[in-house]
């Protein structure tokens, strides 16, 4: 049996998103339809919008997801109906050469739902990373879904699918960040921000918040950062360099993207410390660098696929952090709007004044 929904969607690059009618078809042998009860708009939809993604219009726009499972496919075994799940992107798939190698968090052919939604006129619509939550309901994969206790508010745990996970994994998973290191996150965003508390999980002992809005500098101190750098009005790379007794950081997160913040994580960090690129570049950046400089200082430059998480594994376990007091997580969560809010939210977040607007039924 067919359903018809909201969704929002983005028809064009650049056009403003629309709340219209879509379809949910019967799910195939391992699909599931998720009824959504919240979903963060992020970034990465922004940038489906504008067409940085790819050209594949129209998007059914959402990702960063919690709902309950409605209805399961014939061949379903990994939750079942009523289950309250956390929606994810990497839903490995155990057999590509990265999960042959034990690897999987790089999983190469991650699965996505059998079937398309699709408007009301049949067009087929692409789900922004194969999820497509900004909608009453929508189908994925069974091992796009991670099941988690229902007690927990869906508009926190959702932000797990995404941007929070992305940046507390370039913190715990990329960068490696042990107990007494030295951290620096460029960028304090909701990504950057969650790379903040992943490096006070981890025992950080020094971690220092940059960014060229002030305003976004308290946020980052109630999240961990022990010391803040207007990079408005400093100079990023020496003022690191002072906090961390003349020699830069263990780890330096780029949670930004771009050429000049890249350089200054490189040039900000100790010798054979670790740079994380986890802020998302566009596709005409280009970086120029001495050679000499990438042997002389060592050490791993490294990017962060969505904090090269196991979903399966990372989820529950941050999930039992919160309800331990020990990660805050509902400080990402700014405000709750209405599905039709999202393009407003769009400009709230450009404008720099959120980390997380949160689309709530």
């Amino acid at each position: 049996m067919t359903e018809t929904v909201r969704g929002v969607i983005a028809r064009r690059a650049g056009a403003e998103v629309e709340t219209v009618d879509i379809v949910i078809p019967d799910p195939g042998p391992h699909d599931v339809v998720v009824r959504v009860l919240a979903c963060g708009v992020c970034h990465t939809d922004l940038t489906y919008r504008e067409g940085g993604i790819n050209d594949e219009f129209p998007f059914l726009l959402g990702h960063e997801a919690a709902g309950i499972v409605e209805r399961i496919g014939n061949a379903v075994t990994h939750v079942a109906a009523g289950d309250c799940v956390v929606l994810n992107w990497r839903a490995v798939c155990g057999s590509c050469r990265a999960c042959r190698r034990g690897r999987p968090w790089y999983c190469f052919d991650t699965f996505n739902a059998e079937r398309k939604m699709t408007l009301i006129d049949g067009t087929a619509l692409t789900p922004a990373l194969g999820i497509g939550a900004f909608a009453d309901k929508t189908l994925v994969h069974e091992m796009q879904c991670t099941v988690i206790d229902s007690t927990i508010d869906p508009a926190v745990a959702g932000l797990l699918g995404c941007g929070v996970m992305a940046g507390l994994g370039a913190a715990l998973n990329t960068g490696n960040v042990g107990r007494g290191d030295s951290v620096a996150v460029i960028g304090c965003g909701g990504v950057g921000a969650a790379a903040i508390a992943g490096a006070r999980l981890a025992g950080a002992a020094t971690i220092v918040a940059v960014d060229r809005d002030p305003a976004k500098l308290p946020g980052a101190a109630a999240l961990g950062a022990t010391h803040t750098i207007d990079a408005g009005t400093e100079d990023t790379v020496e003022r690191i360099r002072e906090l961390t007794g003349g020699f830069g950081a263990d780890v330096v997160i780029d949670a930004v993207g771009r050429p000049e913040t890249w350089k200054q994580a490189f040039y900000a960090r100790d010798l054979a410390g670790t740079v994380v690129l986890v802020g998302v570049p566009t596709p005409e950046m280009r970086l120029e660098m001495p050679l000499l400089d990438f042997f002389s200082h060592g050490g791993a430059l490294k990017s962060s696929w969505y904090g090269d998480c196991l979903p399966e594994r990372d989820f529950p376990t941050l999930i039992e952090l919160y309800r331990q007091q020990r990660l805050p997580l509902d400080q990402f969560v700014t405000e709750r709007i209405d599905l039709t809010e999202v393009e407003k939210a769009f400009d709230t977040m450009k404008a720099g004044r959120v980390l997380r607007s949160v689309v709530t039924w």
